[in-house]
């Protein structure tokens, strides 16, 4: 799968979708789907709304997080906003000050896994 990368001191304003990965060590303000993994480096910045299969943060987020498997929050993370997770991890340090809910899957991001869903809230 191939790797999209939005690099430090690039600011990209808009609507972005892929199949791949995406790292972002610069500032992306706007919507960002894919059905791969988002990397959000420590120097990155996301305002906005975010779909993906897998998210690791070690930066800033702020909006609504959408992830279908598994967020990965290090300690140098500060995320505001409202996540929706099927897994999620937080390494001591990180700044989390939003609304989190989990979930089986996600029908609107990957609806072959939504079949035997079960649903809980955190």
């Amino acid at each position: 799968m191939e790797r999209n990368i939005l690099a430090k001191n690039t600011t990209i304003v808009g609507e972005l979708s892929s199949d791949g990965d995406f790292r972002i060590d610069g500032i992306l303000e706007g919507t960002l789907k894919t059905k791969g993994r988002v990397i959000i480096g420590v120097e990155g910045t996301v305002k906005g709304t975010v779909e993906c299969e897998n998210a690791d943060i070690e930066g800033k987020f702020s909006g609504d997080l959408k992830v279908n498997t598994m967020l990965t929050i290090k300690a140098t993370a500060n995320i505001t906003g409202e996540v929706v997770i099927g897994k999620l991890s937080v390494e001591p340090g990180a700044s989390v000050n939003a609304t989190c809910s989990m979930k089986g899957a996600l029908k609107d991001i990957n609806q072959k896994d939504a079949k035997g869903a079960s649903e809980k809230t955190a």
